[in-house]
């Protein structure tokens, strides 16, 4: 009865010990294959406790979770022929456990195999330009050309992604002195439009002034009004064209006045009357053009000194002397003497 019971006892320690050696446990990141008798198994096993047979199972287990590959750098001859460096990673996953065993012997040493080719391949079909400012398209390129046989293996790329791009430091000066000449001239084409544009305006504002002389002068006393703001400030005021070109017409208009009484006085048929009358009348029109002359340089100085702000006036050297009528002597004119008889 009690070798019964110990054959029992040993037969059950027996059965426990082989349960024992045929458990196993699947973590979550990873996927289990199992291999009967050296085939394959068409599933594999999900996360958990699952149990093999012992002495005829054995399982491998599958990490399906992304991994991070650096390529490692690679130099070639661009399509320019221009020798650059060029480093990537990639990024991929295990989609099919039971292919990924079986197919490839070492997937992960094969994927960097690939992406180093490609990556080659890749940088002598493109132009300098290319790697340095249109990689979106290059990395879709590089992701294609290592996915087409990682697939088999039941591996999926998921991103492919240009790190560096090495250049020679000759091309690196090169390219340096090309963005300088660059930026130069983008400097010069905006200081010659805004030159342009300020020219143009300019020339508009001129013809406006030109139309309506008023604007000038509002211009002007605007331009005072400035200037005058600061304390410390001299101010001074140029001598207003406008006045002198009424000084101009006034002394035309009396010159005109002189020389038509000179050539009153002067003809051959004038009588001593008409000559001294001649002589009074121009004297007289010399004085009201001196009065007149003086009147308007008043009112233009009240005019001024209305709108302006005050200022220090100086005079140019050379202003229009003071018009004064001519002095002509009248003859006098006695009766001749007569003797009686």
């Amino acid at each position: 009865m009690v070798g019964a019971v110990a054959g029992v006892v040993l037969v059950v320690v027996v059965a426990l010990l082989v349960l024992r050696s045929g458990m196993r446990v699947v973590n979550q990141v990873e996927r289990g294959v199992v291999f009967r008798w050296g085939k394959a198994l068409p599933g594999y096993r999900q996360p958990g406790i699952t149990f093999l047979i012992p002495f005829a199972d054995r399982m491998r287990k599958m990490n399906i979770q992304v991994v991070t590959m650096p390529v490692p750098t690679q130099e070639g001859i661009t399509k320019d022929n221009v020798s650059v460096k060029v480093d990537a990673v990639v990024y991929f996953r295990v989609t099919d456990p039971v292919r990924a065993a079986i197919e490839v012997q070492d997937y992960v040493f094969a994927v960097g195999q690939v992406a180093q080719s490609s990556l080659r391949s890749i940088i002598g079909k493109s132009d300098l330009d290319d790697l340095l400012t249109d990689r979106e398209r290059l990395h879709e390129g590089l992701a294609l050309m290592i996915d087409s046989p990682a697939a088999e293996w039941g591996i999926h790329i998921d991103r492919v992604e240009i790190k560096d791009v090495q250049l020679p430091e000759s091309l690196k000066r090169s390219m340096s002195r090309q963005a300088e000449a660059e930026r130069e001239r983008r400097a010069r084409v905006i200081t010659a439009d805004g030159e342009f544009q300020a020219a143009q305006q300019l020339a508009n504002a001129s013809r406006i002034m030109s139309d309506t002389p008023e604007a000038m002068q509002l211009r002007l006393l605007q331009t005072v009004v400035e200037v005058a703001a600061e304390k410390n400030s001299t101010l001074v005021m140029p001598f207003p064209v406008e006045l002198l070109r009424y000084f101009d017409r006034a002394t035309k208009r009396l010159d005109q006045e002189v020389e038509k009484n000179d050539r009153e006085l002067t003809g051959p048929d004038a009588a001593d009357g008409s000559a001294a009358a001649a002589v009074d009348g121009s004297a007289a029109a010399a004085v009201d053009g001196s009065a007149a002359l003086r009147a308007g340089i008043e009112q233009i100085a009240a005019v001024a000194d209305k709108f302006a702000p005050p200022a220090e006036i100086t005079p140019p050297e050379g202003t229009a002397p003071e018009i004064t009528a001519p002095q002509i002597e009248t003859p006098e004119i006695t009766a001749p003497e007569t003797t009686a008889p």
